[in-house]
């Protein structure tokens, strides 16, 4: 396993079951899991890209790693919700990316199931505004999108955990709110890309 230490945020190039016991509990998990889709096809399909590794969405995480995240904070936001809600408990708060743009190829709008109760928000963020973010992931959030995440669900949070890191967005969103980040993250390639950019 290796880790990484940039500033506030702690790196770990692994499998999240296994380093998710060696880590104490934290303040919020925001995540954005595979959601079992093919979203790193070899192939581009459907306005996805070509991003050359077609098996690391081809399975859902198990139940096991959902029961993990919700020992692991207090507050737990999921991107993709929808796809895990038979894994999830039944709660009222759900986040919603409204991308601005209807009846493309891809969602409309994205969806996070969060453990926390009340009532659901949504943050109108256009898709093509994300892309300049500059996409090296295909499910790669918008850096807007993710700040909006930890202030509307979990502003008092200080250190927040992804253990699903991809390309560290959310580390990035932490980075310039000044919290504490841990992201955890099994593709070396995107664990690269994900201690870039957070640095």
């Amino acid at each position: 396993m290796r880790v990484e230490h940039i500033g506030d945020a702690t790196l770990y190039l692994g499998d999240c079951l296994e380093v998710l016991p060696t880590l104490g509990k934290v303040d919020a998990v925001v995540t954005d899991p595979p959601y079992g889709i093919g979203a790193g096809r070899e192939k581009p399909h459907n306005g996805w890209a070509d991003y050359g590794i077609a098996s690391w969405d081809l399975h859902r995480p198990s139940r096991e790693t959902f029961d993990c995240l919700l020992r692991s904070a207090p507050i737990v936001i999921i991107w993709g919700g929808n796809y895990f809600a038979d894994l999830l408990p039944a709660k009222g708060k759900w986040l919603i990316w409204d991308k601005g743009q209807t009846d493309f190829s891809l969602a409309d709008a994205e969806l996070a199931w969060t453990s926390l109760d009340g009532a659901t928000r949504r943050i109108v963020y256009p898709r093509a505004r994300a892309l300049q973010d500059g996409k090296v992931h295909p499910t790669q959030k918008a850096l807007r999108v993710m700040e909006w995440t930890i202030e509307i669900a979990c502003p008092d949070a200080q250190t927040i955990l992804d253990p699903f890191m991809g390309s560290g967005t959310t580390g990035v969103a932490c980075a310039n709110l000044g919290r504490k980040f841990i992201g955890i993250e099994i593709e070396e390639k995107y664990f690269d890309i994900a201690c870039k950019r957070i640095e």
